[in-house]
């Protein structure tokens, strides 16, 4: 499920999806759509397309009568999708490096100082921030819309679980891994977006 990069329910849909990914929605909760309207700021159509795609992406739960939880974190989870990433993902950074235009590059630019920094001032939060930044423009970029499907949620739960188990050390390594990728795309290098990206992937997998 897609929706329109700068929209109102995109937006909606950042905040949310923020929250969950941080845990300050944690696993387990219950909410309202009310609660999402009032923590997001959103008005109730944005939030309700915004709660479709998290439905869609396994990390809301709507219960008819009941209300929405928030989906559980499974730690064996972990190595399924990555295991999946590992294949698609980098057939995306080699897709990218060929096919993004100059503003697309100079946007993931911004993307490896925005992750740098975050990881000078120790903050996890600001560094998925700029990862899902990442993974977007990458989506923006990558001319195969069903490639871009597939990846899209495993993402956002690997951002939950990575969330979970966060250290400095882990944000450094993650951030080098990066920008290699960053740099990979930036010169248009396929062959060298493909090796980045499967070896910041692996590492995510060792970790």
């Amino acid at each position: 499920m897609t929706l329109t990069l700068g929209s109102q329910s995109h937006r909606a849909y950042l905040d949310i999806e923020e929250r969950i990914v941080t845990h300050r929605l944690a696993p387990g909760t219950l909410v309202t759509e009310r609660e999402l309207i009032d923590l997001s700021g959103h008005g109730r159509t944005p939030v309700r397309e915004a709660i479709q795609k998290l439905a869609w992406q396994g990390l809301i739960e709507v219960r008819p009568r009941v209300g929405l939880r928030i989906s559980a974190i499974c730690p064996a989870d972990h190595g399924k999708i990555l295991a999946v990433r590992h294949l698609l993902e980098p057939m995306a950074a080699s897709l990218v490096a060929e096919n993004a235009n100059d503003e697309q590059r100079a946007a993931l630019v911004e993307c490896a100082r925005a992750m740098t920094s975050a990881a000078t001032a120790g903050s996890y939060e600001a560094f998925l921030a700029a990862d899902k930044r990442f993974d977007e423009i990458l989506e923006a970029a990558c001319p195969n819309p069903f490639l871009i499907s597939a990846l899209s949620p495993l993402q956002t739960h690997s951002r939950r679980l990575w969330y979970a188990g966060a250290t400095p050390e882990k944000m450094d390594r993650s951030v080098l891994l990066h920008v290699a990728v960053i740099r990979a795309i930036q010169k248009g290098n396929a062959v060298e977006a493909e090796t980045a990206m499967r070896r910041l992937i692996g590492a995510l997998r060792d970790a």
